[in-house]
């Protein structure tokens, strides 16, 4: 007999592509990557705002993303801040 047991020469469509197993995420950072997350922030407000808003070295003295990158990525508490900014000023979709 060609095929697995229920006669299918090919796995269905769904079971290829996981449409069912992979419901949407409720998380509004899902997917996004802080670099980008930076990056929407510097291009919206600027690195003088962000430094206002969030007080860290990183954004007040010779600011860069990667500079930033660093710093968030090692101190949770200054990352949180970021993401939750971020969040409040995203469109709701």
């Amino acid at each position: 007999m060609d095929g697995d047991k229920f006669g299918f020469r090919d796995p269905p469509f769904f079971l290829l592509t996981g449409w069912m197993s992979h419901p949407r995420s409720k998380d509004p950072l899902h997917g996004i990557t802080l670099e980008k997350i930076l990056t929407e922030l510097v291009e919206r407000h600027g690195w003088e705002e962000m430094g206002h808003r969030i007080s860290i070295r990183c954004f007040q003295f010779d600011p860069s993303i990667k500079s930033s990158l660093a710093f968030l990525r090692k101190t949770p508490w200054a990352r949180a801040k970021v993401e939750q900014w971020y969040v409040q000023g995203k469109p709701a979709e």
